[in-house]
């Protein structure tokens, strides 16, 4: 049974899933700029403004689990779960996610800022 309200948890697992999808979106930006492609530009800043966007997101979801003092840390991988601790009002839990659905929710996440992001800005 966890202590944690669902509004706190979804923030917790925003914390998770955020810096993920920035470093992808990070990593895109690097492959594109390698690609041989003759127009790179227009998928740079598709890319850049959901990386923009992301960012902004990350930012508010830090300075929310600061403001309710959730502290959270990965404790261990292996190739099927990610375990992580969270700690609540005094309260420590630890919650195993399976990596398959963290790759779901980023990948959501990844489509949510890509087509959220207009280049036209």
């Amino acid at each position: 049974m966890t202590r944690i309200p669902s509004d706190v948890r979804d923030t917790i697992e925003k914390a998770i899933y955020l810096p993920m999808t920035i470093s992808i979106l990070n990593r895109d930006i690097a492959i594109v700029q390698q690609s041989p492609f003759k127009l790179k530009d227009p998928y740079l800043r598709l890319i850049e403004q959901a990386l923009k966007l992301a960012q902004r997101d990350l930012y508010d979801v830090k300075n929310d689990l600061r403001r309710r003092k959730v502290k959270i840390h990965e404790v261990s991988r292996d190739e099927a779960f990610t375990m992580y601790c969270f700690i609540y009002e005094g309260y420590e839990e630890e919650h195993n996610y399976f990596n398959p659905r963290i790759r779901n929710q980023v990948a959501a996440l990844l489509e949510h800022y890509l087509f959220a992001a207009d280049p036209g800005q």
